[in-house]
């Protein structure tokens, strides 16, 4: 782990441990009510949330399968390994260890990292538009009273909603899908006319700096290779079938586990649209992702929202929380930890590897390399 990632660590470890003890003596929390929570969830819905977890892995291998197969063709659940070994990464390393998967891919498949790198952005981007578009939605389910309360709790949204709430509505209502489409038009303006946008850029930076435009060229052209993948509208519809099949369980699993709390009213009879609404806040949560402190900050993060959203008493909030964080997060770590070991496989080694490699492909650009 770099230098500055320990910093970092160090500081949110010292705010969590002063905001603990300034919320002990001013903030009421029942641990024998926590306890019980637990206690009387129904682990089977819990369960069969994680069932549908490990599916979205199983989801994944296909897709990304699916993704190659114009450049050489693999059994679509042959890359499993590559994405429990990768989240099981993430999980006990942090966001660092993101390019695990591309660059494990690159060794069992024999193809160029950047070529899977490429691919990794553009699953990435799958990923962006179809949690937008199951989140726009739901969202467009739930009652004006829970719209307002999730304004209220993003401070740029509150402010808007101040001059304008109807616009501030609109926006929460809406703005994923405008995202989503937008994103869309994106893409297909960079399939077209990649090469011709990337020698634009190249050109304009490097009237700064060779290197600075080099970089930022080569950077256009890998991500054009990977949109290269997808070949005719029946790829594209192909893959974004998969990816919103896979966030739609990864939508059912946030229903099971919040619905498993029977010991709260709330969370007893959430609806689905509101337990979406909460995957976006999680997945907002888990973007950056430091190493076994991120999972009590995104505990944190999402049991304020489940309390802040939804009514729930704090002490319902971080128990459901923190099975949420098990469930989509952690419970992967095991299969991946004897994954690793079955294939021979350290998890660090290849992390720090895959970081030392991305970090040469984007400082050593072939320029005119790509497709023009």
């Amino acid at each position: 782990m770099k230098k500055n990632q320990w910093i970092l660590g160090v500081v949110v470890l010292a705010a969590m441990v002063a905001l603990v003890m300034w919320g002990r003596t001013r903030i009421h929390f029942d641990f024998a009510n926590f306890r019980s929570q637990l206690a009387l969830a129904q682990w089977s819905r819990i369960g069969i949330a994680a069932a549908c977890i490990y599916l979205g892995y199983a989801f994944r291998s296909v897709r990304w399968a699916l993704l190659l197969r114009h450049n050489k063709k693999v059994p679509v659940f042959s890359l499993l390994g590559t994405q429990v070994m990768g989240f099981t990464g993430v999980a006990l390393i942090g966001r660092v260890a993101d390019l695990i998967r591309p660059y494990l891919v690159s060794q069992k498949t024999g193809l160029e990292l950047s070529s899977q790198i490429a691919v990794y952005i553009v699953e990435r981007l799958f990923d962006a538009g179809s949690m937008a578009l199951i989140a726009s939605v739901a969202i467009m389910q739930l009652p004006d009273s829970d719209v307002v309360a999730a304004i209220n709790y993003s401070k740029h949204l509150a402010a808007l909603s101040q001059s304008h709430p109807d616009a501030a509505q609109f926006l929460f209502r809406f703005g994923g899908l405008l995202l989503t489409f937008a994103g869309a038009l994106f893409l297909v303006f960079i399939r077209l006319s990649g090469g011709v946008i990337a020698s634009v850029f190249e050109h304009t930076f490097g009237l700064v700096s060779r290197k600075l435009g080099h970089a930022v060229g080569h950077k256009i052209r890998t991500f054009r290779t990977g949109l290269d993948t997808i070949r005719s509208f029946s790829d594209f519809a192909t893959t974004a079938s998969l990816s919103i099949a896979m966030w739609a369980l990864i939508a059912a699993a946030y229903f099971e586990t919040m619905r498993a709390f029977v010991a709260s009213p709330q969370l007893a009879v959430i609806s689905p649209a509101k337990c979406v609404l909460l995957m976006v806040v999680s997945g907002g949560a888990s973007i950056i992702q430091l190493p076994v402190l991120g999972w009590f900050s995104q505990i944190g993060i999402v049991a304020a929202a489940i309390s802040g959203f939804f009514a729930v008493a704090p002490e319902a909030a971080l128990a459901c929380a923190a099975t949420l964080l098990l469930v989509t997060f952690l419970s992967i770590v095991p299969v991946g930890l004897i994954w690793s070991q079955i294939e021979h496989v350290s998890l660090r080694h290849v992390a720090e590897e895959s970081e030392h490699a991305s970090e040469e492909i984007a400082s050593d650009p072939a320029p005119g390399s790509g497709l023009d």
